[in-house]
């Protein structure tokens, strides 16, 4: 990098730009799967059978991980075409209305069928956004970083999970806590959705005051750019999309039953308080973040496929595990059995970023890390709260476990398989 490019993107600016989008993306993108648990089968689908709407709203928040690749590859397009920067605001200004829109739409009781419909509309821009803002944070941040700091640097957009998800669940709860049910349904619930628009305005701000990548003048100054990326990806990087999203699969199935399905089962089956929960997993986003900067230094020294390679044979195992630890019905268990599978999410996901940027030359290399990391998100994550109800509902719990820890078996298999792929550099 230099002196120019270091004094027009100072590390501080690039970091929060990169932290501060993905938190907000992740913030908009949980606060949907918190509602989509407590609130919308509620208010949003038809009177009846409280399990079928419970899981028709999990068919519509599983709707999202479906536009991702789609957004993917548009905003993927326009970074690989037009720049990192204006894709990455044009990402967060796509996912922002729709986030606000949902807490602004009328329920199933004013408008009928209408609300479950717009209700999907709206998910489906919020997983638009999402497909694009992920691969830009990761760049933007890996492609101002050191050679011996790609990890450490592009964990700072993974980040942006935890911190989404503690600022949503920390909203959810003071509202529990200060509202009645009949509040919190009849409005509080919109509350953190409008608000959105305030940390959207907040990260528009940061993002508007950054420049271009250092590796993206490179590739417009050696006339690189490609005509359609995509298509490049798929015709000439057909392995490595391949195994890279096979590798990441076990990150969003670890994630999505240790957030959605595990709130579901555990305010239901195991009769455990809404209050209650929502701290034991806010308890175990600490765990989480903590996990993430470890991982990142541990997969500069030691290489990402390796740290990949760990952190997924950890959670295998703890999918063997998952019954006996999640059935208890013993408060204190359920936050250490929480705060250990969130341990091993962060170890997983740290270097996940990093490891599907240096797989891809620059000139598709934000619609290829992009897609690979959505399409993993609809393998591993999009039906992943249906799915892991309806395995416990029907077989038992203990499935859900096997249920993961076959998708960490699939990534440790692809993992092996990428090993020439995710060289560390030196």
């Amino acid at each position: 990098m230099t002196q120019t490019q270091s004094a027009a993107n100072p590390v501080t600016r690039i970091l929060a730009a990169s932290l501060i989008g993905t938190t907000i993306e992740f913030f908009d993108f949980y606060i949907y799967a918190t509602a989509a648990v407590l609130v919308f089968p509620k208010l949003f689908f038809p009177a009846g059978d409280p399990v079928a709407a419970t899981l028709a709203s999990l068919a519509t928040f599983a709707l999202a991980f479906f536009a991702r690749p789609l957004g993917a590859a548009i905003f993927g397009h326009f970074g690989d075409r037009k720049g990192r920067k204006a894709t990455l605001v044009a990402a967060l200004m796509t996912m922002g209305p729709s986030t606000v829109a949902i807490g602004l739409l009328p329920s199933y009781h004013t408008i009928g069928i209408l609300a479950p419909i717009l209700l999907a509309i709206f998910r489906f821009g919020q997983g638009l956004g999402l497909g694009g803002e992920w691969g830009g944070a990761v760049l933007l941040a890996t492609e101002n970083a050191p050679k011996n700091k790609k990890a450490w640097y592009g964990m700072f957009p993974q980040l942006g999970a935890p911190i989404g998800f503690l600022l949503s669940s920390a909203t959810f709860f003071i509202l529990s806590k200060t509202m009645s049910d009949e509040q919190f349904l009849s409005y509080g619930w919109r509350i953190p959705f409008i608000a959105s628009a305030l940390l959207v305005w907040v990260g528009l701000y940061i993002r508007l005051r950054i420049t271009e990548t250092p590796e993206f003048l490179k590739v417009m100054h050696n006339q690189e750019r490609v005509k359609v990326p995509v298509v490049a990806v798929f015709a000439k990087h057909t392995k490595v999309i391949f195994l890279g999203t096979a590798a990441v699969i076990t990150t969003f199935l670890l994630f999505y039953i240790m957030t959605v399905f595990t709130l579901n089962w555990g305010t239901s089956a195991l009769h455990y308080s809404r209050e209650s929960f929502l701290i034991a997993q806010m308890i175990s986003m600490l765990f989480f973040a903590l996990g993430i900067p470890v991982s990142a230094v541990l997969a500069d020294r030691k290489g990402r496929n390796n740290m990949l390679l760990v952190s997924s044979i950890g959670i295998f195992i703890f999918g063997l595990f998952l019954a006996p630890f999640f059935s208890t019905g013993n408060l204190i268990v359920t936050v250490v059995f929480q705060s250990t599978g969130m341990l091993l999410m962060g170890l997983n996901y740290g270097p996940v970023g990093t490891a599907l940027a240096e797989i891809f030359p620059a000139e598709v290399r934000y619609t290829g890390a992009s897609l690979s990391f959505t399409l993993a998100g609809i393998l591993g994550a999009s039906l992943t709260p249906y799915l892991a109800t309806t395995l416990a509902t029907s077989y038992g719990l203990p499935y859900v476990g096997y249920y993961l820890s076959f998708g960490a078996a699939l990534s440790i298999l692809a993992l092996l398989a990428a090993r020439s792929l995710m060289k560390r550099e030196h």
